[in-house]
């Protein structure tokens, strides 16, 4: 299955919640997508279900596809800590992430073609692999000939989000992955636990 790059706002609706960030589409109608959306009468989710869907939603948040997913998963499974966390962490730590982290693309999709068209730099070094892991320490950049380039002025005078485990120099356009986000640091509205044990079956 190819990375989805269908409309954001019928994905969110499905969860039922901006999973893609800010969505005004979203917002007026906040309710399942399909004929039978505004429905109150639904069918209670089974335990397979419910779990397989907390999946989906990690997946299209990070914009991970499934043998992505399970790779990391199966790293999490052997990394020392609690498993659910350590993925997270994982997905975290990924170069496309950081990126829209640190404000440099307004969305996760805008992060991995940015970094894709060879706009951004770790330890001064090109890399244009999205899924790249990042380790404490790296320096993350803006290539100097894409500095000047309106969509990243743009995307970094719109950012306002802050994080304890990044830091971000809006004059030399570079950032450094300070440390692994501890959980609680983690915004995202995972449960990461349904997806451990959906994968533990």
């Amino acid at each position: 299955m190819a990375r989805y790059t269908g409309p954001k706002t019928k994905i969110a609706r499905k969860f039922g919640e901006a999973i893609f960030g800010d969505d005004k589409a979203f917002e007026k109608r906040n309710y399942p997508p399909g004929q039978h959306g505004m429905a109150k009468k639904r069918g209670k989710k089974s335990e397979y279900a419910v779990q397989l869907m907390e999946k989906q939603k990690a997946k299209y948040s990070y914009g991970i596809l499934e043998k992505q997913f399970r790779n990391l998963f199966e790293k999490a499974s052997a990394t020392k800590g609690v498993t659910g966390e350590v993925l997270l962490q994982l997905c975290e730590a990924r170069l496309d992430n950081v990126v829209f982290r640190m404000g440099i693309a307004p969305s996760r999709r805008g992060a991995r073609q940015i970094v894709s068209h060879r706009h951004v730099t770790v330890n001064g070094e090109n890399v244009n692999i999205p899924s790249y892991h990042l380790k404490p320490g790296d320096v993350v950049g803006v290539r100097e000939k894409s500095k000047s380039l309106e969509a990243i002025e743009r995307s970094l005078s719109n950012s306002s989000h802050v994080y304890e485990w990044i830091t971000w120099n809006n004059e030399t356009k570079s950032g450094t992955f300070v440390t692994v986000p501890a959980r609680l640091q983690i915004p995202e509205n995972i449960k990461e636990q349904l997806i451990v044990e959906l994968y533990n079956k």
